[in-house]
């Protein structure tokens, strides 16, 4: 099985449960996963969410898990010079590292605030986070968890998960696990992710401290992070959220069409 791992904090206990049992995935950010399992050079990957969509002909969602939160998220923050009502027009620098949070970016700029800035997609620099050419910028994952903890006086930042909570009142799915529909071991990989799940959750405590001589982070802060603001679980009470968001995106053009999902808990 070739299996594709997220590289982020978000998901750090499925990372301290697949080394505890041997095993080695493939390991990269979201669109870069998002690129393999389509490629087909990946069986089965978390990926982002938006990728499901656009991909959804051709894979199946595994049940069970997902990468979610229920308002703030903290690794997904918008840097900006300017208040977030008053960037129609401005450039807008997007992380290359997530296809999710840039569709969910434009969704809120769009449908919240009636902006229509100028997007361009490049690396963002955690040291420097906007550009001279640009008025915002959108980071992710680790670097956006930093910010987070570790604000700039000089910028306004948006936890882009409060930002979608305050537009719907619901909570966010931002990343799924996927299989592709001609991979027939879908069972055995859901298994073998709860299992590593399951280990890595009642061992997180040592998984955090694992990870605290190498991060900018206290052991509180991730702590309160990991299964406090992100949830890995996905039930049938999530996908009104997640169909709600690519009702959105279809919207504003982001994808051709909404996917019907339904995912299948009895299997």
């Amino acid at each position: 099985m070739r299996l594709g791992h997220i590289n982020f904090l978000n998901v750090l206990p499925l990372t301290y449960g697949y080394t505890h049992l041997g095993i080695e995935p493939i390991n990269g950010v979201p669109t870069f996963l998002n690129r393999e399992l389509e490629l087909g050079r990946l069986d089965v990957s978390q990926i982002s969410s938006i990728a499901f969509a656009r991909m959804s002909d051709r894979l199946t969602m595994l049940p069970d898990f997902c990468v979610r939160a229920d308002d703030d998220v903290q690794s997904i923050i918008l840097v900006s010079r300017k208040p977030i009502n008053e960037l129609d027009v401005e450039r807008v620098i997007l992380t290359s590292k997530s296809a999710t949070a840039q569709c969910l970016l434009k969704i809120i700029l769009s449908k919240a605030y009636d902006a229509r800035p100028i997007y361009e997609t490049r690396p963002v620099d955690i040291n420097a986070p906007i550009d001279d050419d640009a008025t915002a910028s959108l980071l992710i994952g680790d670097d956006a968890l930093y910010i987070y903890h570790h604000r700039p006086t000089d910028y306004n930042c948006y936890d882009v998960g409060r930002e979608w909570h305050r537009m719907t009142g619901r909570s966010m799915v931002y990343a799924v696990w996927a299989a592709r529909n001609d991979f027939d071991g879908v069972e055995g990989a859901r298994a073998l992710i709860k299992r590593a799940m399951v280990y890595g959750l009642e061992h997180k405590a040592e998984a955090i401290r694992a990870e605290l001589p190498s991060r900018p982070f206290t052991f509180e802060q991730l702590d309160q992070y990991l299964g406090g603001v992100i949830k890995w679980d996905l039930t049938a009470a999530h996908l009104p959220s997640l169909r709600l968001y690519y009702k959105l995106a279809e919207e504003i053009g982001l994808i051709e069409r909404a996917p019907a999902i339904e995912i299948d808990h009895r299997r």
